[in-house]
């Protein structure tokens, strides 16, 4: 499974979590990329790129972001109608777009199951 955490105009905090996914030991094995945008941003960070094969990717990472959230500095809610998230809380997989800021790893964990279509035949959890 494929996901896309969206930088939303705060780049520092999705290089941060790439650093951070890199030295986790849980997830340093993940596929990662970064997405770069085109027009006015000019090669800034767009998004990066993770690859789950399986439930124990699919929990690890849930467990490393949710950590990695908690070291973060506390971040002000944006204001009300506009629409953006502080960098790093929103996920992409396919056509769904969802905020992730707020979950716990086992909530995450099972929203990844969901978006994958639950567990794949053969894995336990």
């Amino acid at each position: 499974m494929e996901l896309c955490i969206l930088a939303d105009g705060d780049e520092e905090s999705v290089v941060d979590l790439q650093s951070w996914l890199a030295v986790d030991p849980g997830t340093a094995q993940l596929p990662i990329t970064t997405v770069a945008g085109h027009g006015p941003t000019m090669s800034a960070l767009e998004a990066l790129n993770v690859v789950l094969s399986n439930t124990t990717d699919i929990a690890n990472f849930a467990l490393a972001y949710v950590t990695w959230r908690a070291t973060r500095p506390l971040q002000l809610p944006r204001p009300a109608g506009s629409g953006e998230q502080p960098g790093g809380q929103r996920l992409v997989h396919g056509d769904s777009t969802v905020d992730i800021g707020h979950l716990s790893a086992e909530e995450l964990a099972k929203l990844l199951r969901g978006l994958n279509g639950g567990t794949p035949s053969g894995e336990q959890e």
